[in-house]
């Protein structure tokens, strides 16, 4: 994956509006998810690219050290031999002393050569820099971003469930009500009524049942006393009736 398009998943996924996608996904829970899933394959994907950017940076930056070592050990091989040179042409020696001469100038070709190196691969250290700086920050924005998203997950689920139970808690109360008259409860309070009203009925029969016993005693009354009269007037005459 080359670096642009790691930066330019990067930015999309950090610029996404989780909560404008929320509100439009017709299932959040199960959007949540899918987000989730998005972010920790771009994460994994982009951790390796990152870290294969990262090595090759290292790469430069330790060929550009040894550069800059090369070029520090010609150096010395140019001042030696350069010193060398003068010990040979202060002793008449004049072979030896261009021989040394030559080899001076072929360490400081060597030196220039590897501070041309060094030198060249600077600028591109610099950027390449920036750009794992960028990506690192990017890496952990993203992951930031994921425990956002998890956390929501999460919050979402247990907000779910808690109002599930409280709706199955609603229904379970709603239906022992006993004011609701299709309830069982309220079905049996019927029945209860209308058994408690059969024993009132059959309690007020059997009391108007006993009022007409002793109403037909007092009748019974009546009638021996009409028939006692009725046998002293036979017997007594007038004075029966009036006695």
């Amino acid at each position: 994956m080359a670096k642009q398009s790691i930066l330019g998943r990067i930015s999309t996924l950090l610029r996404a509006n989780i909560n404008a996608l929320l509100d439009q996904a017709e299932d959040p829970e199960l959007m949540l998810d899918q987000l989730i899933r998005d972010f920790t394959n771009s994460i994994a994907e982009a951790e390796s690219a990152v870290a294969q950017t990262i090595g090759n940076l290292r790469l430069m930056e330790q060929d550009h050290d040894e550069d800059v070592a090369a070029a520090q050990d010609w150096g010395r091989k140019a001042l030696a031999a350069s010193a060398k040179a003068d010990e040979f042409r202060a002793a008449g020696n004049t072979a030896d002393a261009d021989k040394f001469d030559k080899l001076a100038k072929v360490a400081i070709g060597k030196q220039m050569a590897a501070e041309k190196e060094a030198k060249d691969a600077e600028p591109t250290i610099a950027s390449q820099n920036e750009v794992v700086d960028k990506l690192k920050a990017g890496l952990e924005g993203m992951r930031g971003k994921l425990e956002s998203l998890t956390a929501k997950r999460n919050e979402l689920v247990s907000r779910s469930k808690i109002a599930s139970a409280q709706s199955q808690v609603m229904d379970a109360v709603k239906s022992i009500d006993v004011m609701d008259p299709t309830s069982e409860l309220g079905r049996f309070e019927e029945k209860v009524r209308r058994e408690e009203a059969k024993v009132m009925g059959q309690q007020e029969l059997a009391a108007s049942s006993l009022d007409a016993q002793f109403e037909s005693l007092d009748d019974l009354d009546e009638q021996t006393e009409i028939e006692a009269r009725l046998a002293a007037i036979k017997s007594g005459g007038q004075q029966a009736i009036t006695q």
